[in-house]
C-alpha cells in the first residue's frame, strides 16, 4: 500500500477523537481528576502487558534516574496540570473547542525547544503559529453591535484551554529529553524490540507518576471516596476503558507505526486532525448547531498546524 503511513495517521486522529468525546463524557460522570486517574492507571496496566509480551520485562527496564526525572517532569506539566486543564476545559466548554485548544500544542513545544533545548525557532515558525492563534480567535471571539469584541465562551474554559495546550507542549518537549537519556542507557545486549517499545516504557513512567500526582491532589482534596465510588460505576469505568484503549494505548502504538511509513511531518499533520473529525459526532452526541465562524476558525487552526510541520 504505498499510503499506508497516511492511512495510519487517519487512524490515529479517529482513536484521539473517540478518546476527546468518552474523556468528555468521563469527565461529567466520574469528575476530571478521578477520570484521570483511572484512565493512567487502566493505561500503566495495559503498558505494562504490552512490555511484558514484547521484551519480556512488565516495568521500563534500563531506565536511569535521570530518565526518570525527566520523563516525571513532563508527567507533572503535561498529564497532572495539562491534562487537568484539558479535562476541566470539557466541562467548561466541551470536547469540540477542547480539542481546538490543543492546536497550540506544536507551538507551545517549539517555544519550549528554543527556551530549553536551544533549538532554533524560523521566521516560518512563528508564521504558522500566528496562523493558529488566528484560527482559534475567529471560532471563540464574535464582533457585537458597535464594533466590539466578545468571547464567546467562558474565560474560564478558554483559560482552561491554554493551560491544556501548554502542558501538552511543554511536556513534550520535556519526556523527549527523558527518552534522550533512556535510549543511551539502553545496552548493545537488550531485546531486539527494546528501540521500538523505548516510548512505551516511556509512557509508562509518565502514566505512574501522572496517577501518582492525582492521587496526591485528591488526597489533598478528600476526594478519594469518589475515586472508590467511580471504581463501581460500570458506565463510567466502561467510558475510561475506551478513552484509554483508543488514547494511550492504541492512539500511541499507532502514531509510532505511521511515522516509519511516511514522514513526520505529514503524519503529525494528519494525526492532528482531531478538532475537525469532532466536529460532526459531538454535534450530533450532545445536538449543537455548529457556526461557520467556527468551523472556518478549525480550519484556519488546522493549517497553522500543517505549515509549522511542512514549511
Amino acid at each position: 500500500m504505498n499510503h499506508l503511513g497516511e492511512a495510519i495517521s487517519l487512524i490515529v486522529a479517529v482513536s484521539w477523537t473517540v478518546t476527546a468525546l468518552f474523556a468528555d463524557k468521563a469527565s461529567h460522570r466520574l469528575g476530571s481528576m478521578t477520570a484521570n486517574v483511572l484512565r493512567l492507571c487502566l493505561a500503566f496496566v495495559f503498558l505494562g502487558a504490552l512490555l511484558w509480551v514484547t521484551i519480556g520485562h512488565p516495568y521500563p527496564v534500563y531506565a536511569t534516574p535521570e530518565a526518570w526525572l525527566w520523563l516525571a517532569l513532563s508527567a507533572i506539566v503535561g498529564y497532572v496540570f495539562g491534562d487537568w486543564c484539558l479535562f476541566n476545559c470539557y466541562l467548561s466548554i466541551g470536547a469540540r473547542f477542547g480539542q481546538l485548544f490543543m492546536t497550540l500544542a506544536p507551538p507551545m513545544a517549539a517555544i519550549a525547544g528554543w527556551v530549553i533545548l536551544g533549538e532554533s525557532l524560523t521566521w516560518k515558525s512563528w508564521v504558522a503559529m500566528a496562523v493558529t492563534l488566528s484560527g482559534i480567535a475567529i471560532s471563540i471571539l464574535s464582533r457585537e453591535e458597535g464594533h466590539t469584541v466578545k468571547l464567546t465562551l467562558p474565560f474560564k474554559g478558554v483559560l482552561l484551554g491554554l493551560g491544556a495546550g501548554l502542558g501538552q507542549g511543554v511536556g513534550l518537549v520535556l519526556s523527549k529529553m527523558g527518552m534522550q537519556y533512556y535510549e543511551n542507557a539502553v545496552p548493545a545486549d537488550a531485546p531486539q524490540l527494546m528501540s521500538t517499545m523505548l516510548p512505551f516504557a516511556s509512557t509508562m513512567i509518565r502514566a505512574l507518576v501522572g496517577a501518582a500526582g492525582f492521587l496526591v491532589l485528591m488526597t489533598l482534596q478528600k476526594g478519594l471516596p469518589q475515586l472508590r465510588a467511580a471504581v463501581h460505576d460500570r458506565v463510567g469505568m466502561k467510558y475510561a476503558l475506551i478513552m484509554t484503549l483508543f488514547g494511550p494505548v492504541l492512539g500511541v502504538s499507532l502514531s509510532l507505526m505511521a511515522v516509519q511509513y511516511t514522514s513526520a511531518g505529514i503524519a503529525s499533520t494528519l494525526m492532528a486532525l482531531t478538532p475537525v473529525l469532532i466536529l460532526i459526532p459531538y454535534a450530533f452526541i450532545y445536538k449543537q448547531r455548529i457556526k461557520a465562524r467556527e468551523v472556518l476558525g478549525v480550519f484556519v487552526s488546522m493549517l497553522g498546524v500543517a505549515l509549522f510541520f511542512l514549511l
